[in-house]
């Protein structure tokens, strides 16, 4: 039965009183004491209402004023005891100064029959809950009482002393009349606190299950060095230590594991033991690992280009393959797609071209760009196995691989690696280092490389590896296949006389200790050290020479003079007289020589094939250590002439001689089918008696038809054929794609023909020349 009443107000700010709670409050605030002022005048009743967050409850507790005093810490506070719920109405006025309310009283909602029922279920599960978390806290005297309540709803307002509860969550009690509806209530946050409870108990267990095991274990050390003590042995030197590093070291799971299983074996063994030295070493070599350590990429594309371009000249498709690399990265970055399935986003990439071109430099330029740190493995004359996979633990010396101390030196997991010299790994009876790498160089796997001496698994997937080769044909296939190859076909001379005004000339004058106001390297000077005093792909040998310039140049500043300039007039003071001079209009003088064009392992060069006639047995004489392609192509020029000698002007019986062919420079072995339709042109120049074109030069693989197929280098060939001096150069019309990756200065000097039929090179070369020597 509901009442209506007129109280006044006592406000909790930081609590909630539910009825049949006994709970004191402090006098400290003005309403409070106003409140409990008034209550003289209403048999000492107050509605107490929570206020949190300055907001009123709407359902209040009408409380009685059982005792004022003071607190232990000597505040002064009021007792109150809930009775019963009581809904707020419109304000009033009464005496004093405190705020004054009607207030409907409101009885506990809910029906009989099923709904009862169901409320006696919730209250007995709900006071098993409580037992519950008593229990956990030792409470067995509030257990006592609270298996006496057997009022559903005395019960659950019960949880108004819960101290796992909220003040706001209390406030939602205080405002649920209906009994099944705050069971449900208290029972779910009980359930949910034992839960944690529980949670918390198990963490405790554990962490007393570990503490306990620690101090068996050092329980059990200490005895054992008690015992080796009485022995005489004495405790493994730095054993402690160790176990102390491995626990402190940020190691993978797995790692740490296979450490403490050794720090287990070294503690077991004594000092006379060898075995204790190999499992220190091994320990050593897996803590100085940067298992978890890595630089943070620059992912500024522009920078990253501008560093490349400082560092190097030219180079383009290296610089925009890292430049694409980077903006991958970094766009990957922003998405949040750092590392997929595991995998790392490291790269491959293989750097091909002739010595001196700027490769291994490279490698050092690529880290400073990308932000990373660099390491340079030689590979060069490697014929071991073992030096890339390391030594298994069974042998004395054993060391791990140089791809794990490549690591170790770098100090990170992603840093640069340059696998120098690729091309040059040997094989022999103790294995094939190139079959080893082939798990190195593998996007698919090297995230689980393993090293024999290791014997734990090592994530390469985040380094940058760049192997640098001068010739490709030497790399196995399975090796060559794993790599992005980019080629580095040489510099022109353009090119030659940029980079050593930009990087060659700064660094000599660095290291001869000359100012560059004291020395003046004109442009004409270094084109011609360029052209008549070097003949490479590359500009090591136009360093050597401006070293050589600057060192003669000091002796002058030595002796008295204040400047020296050096002007392709007296250059021949410095460096003496050119070496290399146009040769082809001197060679091709005479009928039966003609010009091609080769790759060596040095880059493009011009190739001489001269042909001579004797009486004697027809037949065919081939010299210059020629390989067995090449013979086979001296056999088919002849052949092709042979059969279709009259088109050109051949008489039968010109063929039908002692014909010898042959290739200067006879130490170099040769080999190839690019000297066919050179070998066509000397021999179709002998048999008719013209000399072929001084400035014509040729490539191309020719078949008994005449047809002209495609060959390799055409870039390197090129730009040997511009160094050399020629004008006209005929290649393969299916080699007329590679000319887009010529630079545009050597087409412009060099008139390209591309032909398919050996029939137009012999037009030209042979009818023309004639023309050529007259105005020559």
């Amino acid at each position: 039965m509901t009442q209506t009443l007129k109280l006044p107000v006592l406000p909790l700010t930081d609590s909630v009183v539910l009825p049949g709670m006994v709970v004191p409050v402090r006098l400290d605030a003005p309403e409070v004491q106003s409140a409990v002022d008034a209550a003289d005048t209403t048999d000492r009743k107050v509605l107490v209402v929570p206020r949190l967050d300055g907001r009123y409850a709407a359902i209040g507790v009408v409380a009685v004023l059982e005792q004022i005093g003071r607190l232990p810490n000597g505040e002064k506070a009021v007792v109150v005891r809930g009775e019963v719920r009581a809904r707020i109405g419109t304000g009033v006025t009464g005496p004093g100064s405190a705020l004054w309310v009607e207030a409907e009283t409101v009885g506990d909602e809910g029906d009989e029959g099923t709904v009862t029922g169901r409320t006696h279920e919730l209250a007995t599960e709900y006071k098993a809950l409580v037992v519950s978390i008593l229990q956990r806290r030792n409470a067995w005297q509030v257990i006592d009482s609270v298996q006496r309540i057997a009022d559903p709803s005395e019960l659950a307002d019960l949880a108004g002393y819960a101290p796992y509860l909220t003040d706001e969550q209390k406030r939602q009690l205080l405002e649920t009349p209906d009994v099944a509806a705050r069971l449900t209530l208290v029972t779910d946050w009980a359930r949910h606190h034992l839960g944690e409870l529980e949670v918390t108990e198990k963490i405790q267990h554990d962490v007393r299950e570990g503490m306990d095991k620690r101090q068996r274990e050092f329980l059990l050390r200490e005895q054992l060095a008690a015992i080796r003590k009485e022995l005489g042995e004495g405790e493994p030197e730095g054993s402690d230590d160790y176990r102390a590093r491995v626990e402190a070291a940020d190691l993978p799971e797995k790692v740490r594991e296979a450490a403490l299983r050794e720090v287990g074996k070294l503690e077991r063994s004594s000092d006379q033991s060898p075995e204790a030295g190999w499992i220190r070493t091994w320990l050593d070599t897996v803590l100085d690992l940067p298992w978890t350590t890595k630089t943070t990429d620059n992912t500024d594309v522009a920078e990253a280009r501008a560093i490349l371009d400082a560092d190097h000249h030219g180079l383009d498709d290296v610089k925009e393959r890292i430049v694409e690399y980077l903006a991958v990265r970094a766009r990957r970055a922003e998405r949040g797609l750092e590392v997929v399935g595991g995998r790392g986003s490291g790269a491959v990439l293989a750097l091909v071209g002739p010595p001196g071109v700027g490769k291994t430099s490279l490698g050092e330029s690529v880290a400073r760009a990308l932000g990373r740190r660099f390491v340079r493995v030689a590979l060069g004359g490697v014929r071991d196995e073992a030096e890339i996979r390391g030594h298994r633990r069974t042998y004395v010396g054993a060391l791990p691989g140089r791809i794990v101390r490549a690591i170790t030196e770098a100090g990170s997991m992603n840093p640069v690696v340059l696998l120098d010299e690729i091309d040059k790994v040997g094989s022999d009876f103790r294995g094939d280092p190139a079959a080893a790498l082939l798990e190195v160089l593998d996007p698919a796997q090297n995230h689980t490389f393993r090293d024999h001496y290791l014997e734990v698994d090592l994530d390469l997937s985040d380094v940058v590896f760049l192997a640098t080769a001068n010739v490709a044909d030497t790399i196995p296939a399975a090796l060559y296949d794993r790599m992005e190859v980019v080629t580095l076909d040489g510099y022109t001379e353009d090119d030659k006389v940029a980079i050593a005004r930009t990087h060659l000339l700064p660094r000599q004058l660095e290291r001869t200790a000359i100012d560059a106001g004291e020395v003046t390297l004109h442009d004409d000077a270094l084109r011609l050290l360029a052209a008549d005093h070097t003949r490479e792909a590359g500009v090591r040998q136009l360093e050597r020479l401006l070293a050589k310039v600057l060192r003669k140049a000091a002796t002058k500043l030595a002796t008295g003079e204040t400047h020296v300039d050096v002007t392709a007039a007296n250059l021949r003071d410095f460096v003496g007289r050119p070496r290399f001079t146009p040769e082809s209009a001197e060679r091709t003088a005479v009928p039966g020589v003609a010009t091609g064009l080769a790759v060596t392992g040095a880059g493009g060069d011009v190739l001489f094939i001269e042909a001579s006639a004797a009486e004697g047995q027809p037949g065919l004489t081939l010299t210059g250590q020629l390989g067995d392609v090449m013979k086979e192509s001296a056999q088919i020029a002849l052949s092709y002439l042979r059969a279709h000698g009259a088109e050109h002007g051949i008489f039968p019986a010109k063929l039908e001689r002692s014909i010898h062919l042959h290739v200067p420079a006879g130490a170099v072995p040769k080999d190839g089918p690019s000297a066919g339709v050179t070998m066509v042109t000397a021999l179709a120049s002998l048999a008719t008696s013209k000399p072929v074109r001084s400035d014509v030069g040729m490539t191309g693989e020719v078949t008994l038809n005449g047809r002209v197929l495609p060959i390799g280098g055409v870039k390197q060939k090129l730009l040997a054929a511009q160094r050399a001096g020629l004008k006209t150069v005929f290649i393969p019309k299916r080699n007329e794609p590679d000319l887009d990756d010529v630079p545009a200065e050597v087409l412009a000097a060099l008139d390209v023909r591309p032909v398919q039929d050996v029939r137009d090179i012999l037009a030209y070369a042979l009818s023309a020349a004639e023309t050529a020597q007259a105005v020559a």
